[in-house]
């Protein structure tokens, strides 16, 4: 006896089906979720040969993933394909040709574009209408990591162009991943709290457009929703 379409829709939905809805529903999370796990493995990645390409890669896959997903956002899926495609394959020949300046500064620059414009379409999705979902509050979140890496990306790039323009607790002239990872994050919250420091022309300025972008994000963006988590409760 064949099965209905209505006998299928009462039958339970298996755990596949179950987590794919709920990556359709709140693609933000699923995005914070890996965003949050890349930092958490950086320390044991990041000493190995190929370690930041598998951290990129995995990182590089859930922007995808979210800018798919969240169709209701202005940003274009075929422009982040442009930009994350050859971003991708640039981080992975920075890696092989660790020698080669120009192409370790142009994945890193890449990455940067690729980060900053996920940003901005996860910003655009949480102020389309006048609603909070659920998903919206996971991407306040998400776009807070988005550009914490964004912001890492870019200074990485510079140090590769201009080397020595961030100083430490040592005397080493290229600073590792997490610790402008960790300036970036000091940036962006303005806690201010970094052993990493920009000396360079190049680094402090963009430094400085990191901390302001950082208390706009906080004022413009969190307030916003807030107010209207506020308005929706009282109506």
């Amino acid at each position: 006896m064949e099965t209905t379409l209505w006998d299928d829709l009462r039958e339970p939905p298996t755990r596949t089906e179950r987590w794919a809805a709920v990556l359709r529903k709140q693609p933000s999370a699923f995005l914070l979720a890996v965003q949050l796990l890349v930092i958490v493995l950086l320390p044991w990645l990041q000493g190995l040969e190929y370690g930041r390409v598998a951290l990129t890669v995995l990182s590089l896959c859930a922007l995808t993933v979210a800018v798919f997903t969240v169709r209701s956002t202005p940003a274009l899926t075929w422009l982040s394909v442009l930009l994350g495609l050859p971003a991708g394959m640039l981080e992975i020949w920075s890696v092989a040709s660790p020698g080669n300046t120009v192409v370790v500064a142009l994945a890193h620059t890449a990455l940067s574009l690729f980060y900053f414009y996920t940003a901005y379409g996860l910003v655009s999705y949480m102020f389309e209408d006048a609603w909070v979902t659920k998903d919206e509050m996971f991407a306040v979140g998400a776009a807070f990591t988005v550009l914490l890496f964004a912001f890492t990306y870019l200074f990485l790039a510079i140090q590769e162009l201009w080397p020595g323009s961030f100083i430490g607790h040592d005397e080493t002239v290229q600073r590792s991943f997490l610790e402008l990872l960790y300036l970036s994050a000091a940036n962006l919250t303005s806690v201010g709290l970094s052993d990493i420091v920009p000396v360079g022309s190049q680094a402090r300025a963009f430094a400085i457009l990191e901390q302001l972008g950082g208390v706009m994000y906080i004022a413009m963006v969190i307030s916003r929703l807030v107010a209207l988590t506020v308005l929706r409760s009282r109506n």
